[in-house]
């Protein structure tokens, strides 16, 4: 189940990162002939890299449009259908993408990339929700990540198909933009065998005979009674609650903190700098010495890295717990962004910068995939209810793809002004959120969203608690019983 929904779902948004470096020259060559045929008008330099940065800026903004419509698809559809949709957003993305060359037109190419953006939207938030809801909790986390490994799968699979050898070559472009149809071929072939989030089909629904079914095939044996009883309580607890709108929430104090949480760990992983090292990873590679045809294959060691990180991130995050990994993520990051600095600064003065510098690249993404770029997909699921989970992802979602493409903007302004020192402000990012994280956002591993729910209480109603406790101790007392009753 897993591998059916993650290779249609979150490989998507890396596959689709990844094949657009390939193609560059070929693209803006095409933009350039076509705009000579339409109106015998040869574009400048800058007027070709601004329709060039469009159509590779314009990805973040297509999946910020998927990422408010996943939470109603979810709720109308259910995770399972919503999944299978939205691939007819990538089927025709694919399409577009492949006669654009025959029709002579980059505005398709464009359509394509909003439209491929809001597939991927759509699958970094309906994908992780449908692994969280179907998982059992002493696998969740684990399963959950795996959305992070597929992802850092799709960005080493769309380097090595845009290789010269396979893709990347100027006759096969449109063929390499259009070959993200077949892992939505495969997601369509394979999905609907099998079942809905458990979850979704009892709380949503309200179908019990459906949820124990779909638990029994998940489990591949009888249903445990505790697993489906934490189910049931938390039916009753939601019992005539409809979903949550994204500003409700914003508004309900009871989620404060678990949403600050998600907001902040959400934009720090667009913020760091890991996409942006990936831009730089040539430059540097060029200068230790390597040679341009050589660079395409060491770049694929950059996405092999972050792929091997992924999967030891699954390893480890249900024996260290979901803190641990963010925040000695963003601390070892912290630190090579530091060095990294520091090797930029010297790389002209001593003749073994360079060499630090690659290291450096390595080491970063390697820090990057060991935290943030699987816990911070879990969160939502473990700390938001089931009314209130599609609007947290909605949130979560969106701030992710703003923070893409404010970094996708701005990057090459950082490196023109503050040169050496571009990656200085992402090493603040990067050591905030690791305070962040150490300070506020309490341990979920292996607990109940009752137990998780009753934590963030605390932080959330703090000073009322207080206030409370000293005007009236029997009240607090009795309303303590009310509240543990409830949970």
């Amino acid at each position: 189940m897993v591998i059916s929904a993650a290779v249609g779902g979150t490989l998507q948004y890396g596959y689709n990162l990844a094949i657009m470096n390939a193609p560059t020259i070929f693209i803006q060559n095409f933009v350039n002939e076509t705009c000579m045929e339409r109106w015998d008008v040869q574009l400048e330099d800058y007027q070709v890299t601004l329709v060039w940065t469009i159509i590779v800026s314009i990805f973040s903004l297509g999946g910020f449009a998927g990422a408010l419509i996943a939470g109603p698809m979810t709720i109308h559809f259910g995770r399972k259908k919503c999944m299978l949709l939205n691939n007819v957003f990538l089927m025709s993305a694919s399409l577009l993408a492949l006669t654009s060359r025959a029709a002579k037109s980059f505005e398709m190419i464009i359509i394509s990339r909003v439209l491929v953006g809001i597939n991927a939207g759509i699958s970094m938030n309906v994908q992780p929700m449908y692994f969280g809801e179907s998982a059992p909790k002493h696998l969740r986390g684990a399963v959950s990540l795996s959305c992070a490994v597929f992802t850092a799968f799709g960005v080493v699979l769309g380097q090595v198909v845009g290789l010269r050898e396979i893709l990347g070559s100027e006759p096969y472009w449109h063929y390499l933009l259009a070959s993200n149809a077949i892992p939505g071929f495969i997601q369509l072939l394979t999905l609907p065998w099998f079942p809905e989030s458990p979850r979704y089909l009892l709380i949503d629904r309200g179908d019990k005979e459906a949820c124990i079914k779909a638990l029994r095939r998940l489990r591949g044996c009888e249903v445990q009674s505790s697993e489906l009883d934490e189910m049931v309580q938390e039916q009753a607890e939601t019992s005539g609650m409809r979903p949550s709108r994204p500003w409700e929430l914003l508004a309900d104090r009871a989620y404060r903190w678990q949403l600050l949480s998600v907001i902040v760990i959400s934009s720090a992983m667009q913020l760091c700098g890991n996409d942006s090292i990936y831009f730089y990873a040539s430059y540097v590679f060029k200068e230790a010495g390597v040679s341009i045809e050589k660079i395409q294959y060491i770049t694929i060691g950059t996405g092999t890295c972050e792929f091997s990180a992924c999967i030891v991130c699954n390893l480890l995050i249900e024996r260290k717990g979901r803190r641990f990994m963010l925040m000695g993520g963003y601390i070892l990051m912290t630190c090579w962004a530091v060095v990294f600095t520091i090797a930029l600064s010297f790389e002209h003065v001593i003749s073994w910068m360079p060499y630090l510098s690659m290291a450096c690249i390595f080491t970063y993404i390697l820090s990057f995939g060991m935290g943030p770029a699987g816990v911070t997909g879990v969160l939502p699921t473990e700390i938001f209810s089931q009314t209130a989970r599609p609007a947290a992802y909605m949130i979560a979602g969106s701030m992710m793809w703003i923070n893409l493409f404010i970094v996708g903007m701005l990057f090459p302004f950082l490196v023109s002004s503050l040169g050496q020192y571009c990656f200085v402000p992402f090493a603040g990012v990067c050591l905030l959120s690791a305070v962040f994280v150490g300070f506020f956002l309490p341990e979920t591993k292996g607990k109940t969203l009752s137990d998780i729910t009753s934590e963030f209480h605390k932080l959330n109603f703090k000073g009322h608690q207080k206030n409370s406790l000293s005007a009236s101790p029997a009240q607090y007392q009795l309303g303590e019983v009310c509240f543990s009753t409830s949970l």
